[in-house]
């Protein structure tokens, strides 16, 4: 049987978790598959694995912030953390800190010097398998230990 693309799989999933009756699960697998047709909406037309993934990769986001936010309510921070678990296996591998380092490392030999043109140039590579947050911290390290030299 073919391989099942991303969009498919949530939608299987999501299926069985009805089936199951794991209305927590089922429900953010709906959350997630309507979140991926409005961004085809908006773009006029399927999206790729690629696009899918940032689709994901903004509802993990969100819901990390809003973890974060309520700190003091720790039973809705610890649902939003369960349902960025569930997101996560659904994402391709992360890469490691040395990983991303690395993709860094070898953007400002090509010559990126400033942060912003060197974000935009290692991003889309990076694209799904590390956050942003960590690439940027990363980026702004070796930028530092390069202009110390």
């Amino acid at each position: 049987m073919a391989e099942l693309n991303l969009k498919d799989r949530i939608r299987q999933d999501m299926n069985a978790a009805r089936r199951q009756q794991d209305r927590d699960r089922a429900r953010l697998l709906s959350t997630l598959l309507s979140d991926i047709r409005n961004r085809e909406i908006e773009k006029r037309h399927e999206l790729d694995e690629g696009d899918v993934l940032e689709v994901l990769a903004r509802g993990m986001k969100m819901r990390n912030e809003a973890a974060e936010q309520m700190a003091s309510r720790p039973e809705l921070a610890a649902k939003e953390r369960a349902e960025v678990e569930i997101i996560k296996g659904y994402m391709p591998a992360q890469l490691s800190e040395e990983e991303i380092r690395q993709k860094i490392v070898e953007a400002i030999e090509a010559g990126a010097t400033n942060i912003g043109p060197l974000m935009g140039q290692v991003m889309p590579q990076l694209k799904g398998r590390a956050e942003g947050r960590e690439v940027n911290r990363i980026a702004r390290e070796e930028l530092a230990r390069r202009s110390g030299d």
